[in-house]
């Protein structure tokens, strides 16, 4: 578990999946994109299978109340894909509204990318909506680059970004 700024990161656990569940389709109905537990959210369900069980991670954000008391406000996580040679895809950062603007995508982003490049991985697919604008901007600001030619492989996403690790490709 890492601190920072009042936030914890901390891998997945079981007892998660319902919150983690309700997490993510708030924000995707807040930019007007549908919740899709037999498609592109099965992940979400299925995180053991997903992400573990794969090679990858998935990790929750959770903000102090004080008291020992925390709440969940951000998600994130990465599982090998075929895209390229020693590829992952960054999947399901999505973040309260309460919570961004305050640098915690960057900083999310930023340790994603470390446990990606510890694990030999030599680059990053990201895929995301044009109604994201803001993730768009993070990933831009970060070294990821708009990968035209490439395919989608989520319905309702209609952006992919890719970034190369140093050292690593």
């Amino acid at each position: 578990m890492e601190r920072w700024n009042g936030f914890w990161v901390r891998p997945w656990e079981p007892g998660d999946r319902d919150r983690v569940a309700a997490l993510i389709g708030s924000v995707l109905a807040e930019f007007g994109l549908p919740w899709e537990p037999e498609g592109a959210d099965r992940d979400v369900l299925a995180v053991e299978e997903c992400y573990c069980d794969r090679g990858g991670e998935f990790w929750v954000v959770e903000r102090d109340r004080g008291e020992g008391d925390r709440e969940l406000v951000g998600t994130g996580g990465y599982y090998p894909v075929a895209r390229g040679p020693r590829a992952v895809e960054i999947r399901k950062m999505y973040f309260l509204p309460t919570v961004r603007g305050q640098g915690l995508g960057r900083w999310l982003l930023t340790r994603l990318e470390g446990a990606i490049a510890q694990g030999g991985f030599g680059e990053i697919w990201i895929e995301t909506a044009e109604s994201m604008t803001a993730a768009q901007h993070l990933y831009e600001r970060c070294g990821y680059v708009l990968a035209t030619e490439a395919e989608l492989e989520t319905a309702r996403c209609d952006r992919v970004y890719v970034k190369r690790i140093k050292g690593q490709a």
